[in-house]
């Protein structure tokens, strides 16, 4: 058998009004000056001087200089914030930007350099030797899971390749999940996030990778996805659907530490080439990927089928075919594009750009664990029937 190493993250408080605890926990810990890292969208809403208002006790600053894909010089200056705001504590509230810029403010409060220097390829990779400060985090959509992650993923601004910051120190020390933090998220973005989370899930179970804790968690959060994904998209008010996304959200994201797939390469290509949102770029790519994988993992595509609520008739073959089939679907009931050309807005995903996506998707460590393995000419073919 060998000997496997499991780990599971850290304390969560989920459901309405979870954020009340926020400040009760820090003045608990004795801490008093937090700087608030969000993002720019989230710094235009209501919700900022409303959650703002709920922090009594605490003396504030707000750092949400942040945008969609965050660059490392964003985590850089979150870092000079809060020493100027002489701070103790980070909050991070947002997505996964603003909970990945979060972690790299927590880990430059107490280490030296920039934070590329701490990304897990640099030649002189700097160690993270010593604690973080401390932060909560607070997630404000359901898609990437930040809040319950290991790693802070930010681009190289020159390249804008990203570049991945990794350590069990820059967990959360507590989450606050609350699904009335998600209910203003828009439809579009409702569905963009929820195939990213939903996209965690199945990758995650279908990596070849030895983690049956992961495994079972993966296919729960499939299960609930299935279900609560179409009626956040179409009721965002619903908060039971919220919340239900929110889990499948942090279970998606438990269960990725045993690894991802070839999905998750194209998509981080994707945002480095076209700037495209991570979980749009998830949610076209999907479906294509699964018919790429099916001869290799037939087996797990077929019980997720089964959770999803597929059709089962039929060879283990033909279930898995139906969950592509479901997934489909699901695309087009939640308002997902079937192809990379039929993305709206933005700059558009040609031909021209199939190269460039090739080079950065090979070179992607995510799809080394891949159920079949993928190589460029498969990665060309991929983009190509995407398109």
């Amino acid at each position: 058998m060998g000997i496997h190493r499991f780990s599971f993250p850290t304390t969560i408080h989920f459901g309405p009004g979870a954020r009340k605890l926020v400040a009760d926990h820090l003045l608990s810990q004795g801490l008093r000056r937090p700087l608030l890292v969000t993002d720019r969208g989230i710094a235009a809403l209501p919700l900022l001087p409303s959650f703002l208002s709920e922090l009594s006790g605490l003396q504030v600053a707000v750092f949400s200089d942040i945008t969609g894909n965050p660059l490392a010089s964003q985590a850089d200056r979150g870092a000079e914030a809060f020493r100027a705001h002489d701070a103790d504590a980070v909050i991070g509230l947002g997505g996964g930007a603003a909970l990945d810029v979060a972690k790299a403010v927590a880990l430059l409060a107490t280490h030296p350099g920039k934070a590329l220097e701490y990304a897990w390829d640099h030649p002189q990779v700097r160690p993270m030797d010593r604690e973080v400060a401390p932060w909560v985090a607070l997630p404000t959509t359901a898609g990437t899971g930040s809040e319950v992650g290991r790693s802070s993923v930010v681009s190289d601004d020159e390249t804008h390749i990203k570049k991945i910051l990794f350590s069990p120190k820059l967990l959360a020390k507590v989450v606050f999940a609350d699904p009335e933090l998600t209910v203003d998220l828009p439809p579009a973005l409702t569905a963009a996030t929820g195939m990213d989370a939903l996209t965690h899930n199945i990758e995650s179970y279908l990596c070849p990778a030895y983690h049956p804790l992961c495994d079972g968690i993966a296919v729960e959060g499939v299960r609930i996805a299935a279900r609560a994904l179409p009626v956040a998209v179409r009721d965002g008010k619903n908060l039971a659907a919220r919340g239900d996304m929110l889990m499948s959200s942090m279970m998606g994201a438990v269960a990725f530490q045993k690894d991802l797939g070839a999905v998750h390469s194209c998509a981080h290509a994707l945002s480095t080439v076209a700037d495209l949102h991570h979980g749009l770029a998830n949610g076209v790519m999907i479906d294509h990927v699964m018919r790429f994988n099916l001869e290799a993992a037939a087996g797990k595509m077929a019980e997720l089928g089964r959770v999803a609520g597929a059709p089962q008739e039929g060879s283990e073959e033909a279930r898995a075919a139906a969950f592509i089939d479901w997934l489909v679907a699901l695309k087009e009931q939640i308002g997902i594009p079937a192809k990379l050309g039929q993305i709206q807005g933005g700059r558009p995903v040609t031909q021209e750009d199939i190269p460039a996506l090739v080079e950065v998707a090979s070179r992607d460590s995510c799809h080394q664990t891949n159920p079949r393995p993928c190589t460029p000419a498969d990665f060309e073919a991929l983009f190509a029937a995407a398109l």
